[in-house]
C-alpha cells in the first residue's frame, strides 16, 4: 500500500480508502440502498483491508440501509470492540448533516443541515455507535446554504478542542463554498477544512475546472467517492456475469456505451481491468489523496489493490482523454 498526507496535515492515509456504505443488514430492500453486507462479512472485509495496509476508513451516520440508517457505524464499532489494535490502526472519518430517520432530533430540527445543535448531537451519536471517544476526520456530508459558517465552525471548533475530532472535512461542496468556509475559518484562527470528498472520474471531470486548482492552492485533500461511476468504469458494465447491473446503471451504460466499449478495449490492450485503470487514472492526479473502494466481498478489494502501483504513461493518458474528453479546454488566459 502507498500513503500520502491528508491535505496540508501531517496525517498519513492510504491511497485506497475503505468505503463502508455496503455494510448493513445483508439484505437489499429493492429501493436502491446499499447495506448489502452483513456484520460477519463486514468484519472479514475490514480485517483484510487492515492486513493489506489500508488505514483510511470512510463511513457516515446515515449508512446502513434505508430502514436501518446508522447500522454501518454500529458494525464498525462492534469490529473495534474486538480489540487487537483495530481502532488504533484506523484513520476514521464519518459524515454528518443528512436526514437521520428515527433520530432524537424530532420535530422541525429533524431536517438536513449543519446547525450547531445538529452537529453536536449527531457526532455524539456517531461516537456511541462507533464505540470510540474520538474521530480523526469529521466531514459535512453536503453543504448547508441556510446556516452561516460562524455557527458551523463554532460547532467543529468545540469538537476539536474537546478532543472528539482531530480534523474537519467536507463532501459534495463546490469550490466557492469551500473558499467561503476557509475565509471564515481564518478569521476565527481555525485550521478549517483539510479534505473534500467529491465525485471525480474520467466520466465526471467538472472538478478539473475549479475544484482541483483550488484544493491544490489551499492545501486541501480530495477523496473520491463512486470512483467507478456507478460501476460503468468497472466490472459491472463489462462482466455482467460477475454482478448484474441495476436498472439505473444499465440506463447509464446505454448512454455511454460507445465510450465504455472503447475504454474496455484500451484496458484489455494494457492487460489490466477497467477498475484498476480507472483507479490508476484518478490517483495519477497530484490533487487526489485517496480513492474510496466500497467492496461487497474480499475479492472486490483484492482485485484493485495493484492499482496504486500502476503508472499510466503519457500516451495512455492521452488515449483516455480522447475517449473521455475534459469538460472544456483550459482558458487561454490562464
Amino acid at each position: 500500500m502507498k500513503y500520502c498526507r491528508l491535505g496540508r496535515t501531517g496525517l498519513y492515509v492510504s491511497k485506497l480508502c475503505l468505503g463502508t456504505a455496503n455494510f448493513g443488514t445483508g439484505k437489499s430492500s429493492g429501493k436502491g440502498d446499499w447495506g448489502v453486507v452483513d456484520e460477519k462479512g463486514a468484519f472479514r472485509i475490514m480485517d483484510y483491508a487492515l492486513d493489506c495496509g489500508i488505514n483510511f476508513f470512510d463511513t457516515a451516520n446515515v449508512y446502513g440501509g434505508i430502514e436501518t440508517r446508522g447500522l454501518t457505524e454500529t458494525i464498525i464499532g462492534n469490529w473495534f470492540k474486538q480489540g487487537n489494535g483495530r481502532r488504533e490502526k484506523v484513520v476514521l472519518g464519518t459524515k454528518v448533516g443528512r436526514i437521520f430517520e428515527k433520530s432524537d432530533l424530532d420535530g422541525p430540527n429533524n431536517v438536513e443541515g449543519l446547525s450547531l445543535y445538529k452537529i453536536r448531537r449527531h457526532v455524539e451519536a456517531s461516537l456511541t455507535r462507533l464505540q470510540t471517544d474520538h474521530l480523526e476526520l469529521i466531514q459535512m456530508h453536503k453543504a448547508d446554504p441556510l446556516t452561516g459558517w460562524d455557527e458551523i465552525w463554532e460547532a467543529f471548533e468545540g469538537l476539536v478542542r474537546s478532543g472528539k475530532a482531530d480534523y474537519v472535512g467536507s463532501s459534495n461542496h463546490d469550490a466557492w463554498q469551500i473558499m467561503k468556509a476557509q475565509e471564515a475559518a481564518r478569521r476565527r484562527g481555525f485550521m478549517g477544512l483539510v479534505n473534500e470528498q467529491h465525485l471525480y472520474t474520467p466520466l465526471a471531470r467538472t472538478p478539473e475546472l475549479e475544484l482541483l486548482p483550488m484544493v491544490k492552492d489551499q492545501g486541501i485533500g480530495i477523496t473520491i467517492f463512486s470512483p467507478l461511476f456507478r460501476g460503468l468504469l468497472g466490472i459491472d458494465a463489462f462482466h455482467p456475469e460477475k454482478r448484474p447491473m441495476n436498472a439505473e446503471s444499465r440506463k447509464l451504460f446505454e448512454k455511454y456505451r460507445d465510450q465504455a466499449e472503447q475504454y474496455s478495449k484500451l484496458c484489455r490492450e494494457l492487460g489490466e481491468t477497467e477498475a484498476n485503470v480507472t483507479f490508476a487514472w484518478e490517483l495519477s492526479r497530484p490533487e487526489i489523496t485517496s480513492v474510496i473502494v466500497a467492496p461487497t466481498c474480499i475479492e472486490d478489494l483484492s482485485s484493485v489493490l495493484k492499482s496504486v502501483d500502476i503508472v499510466l504513461q503519457e500516451d495512455v493518458l492521452r488515449k483516455i482523454d480522447s475517449i473521455f474528453p475534459p469538460t472544456v479546454e483550459a482558458s487561454p488566459y490562464i
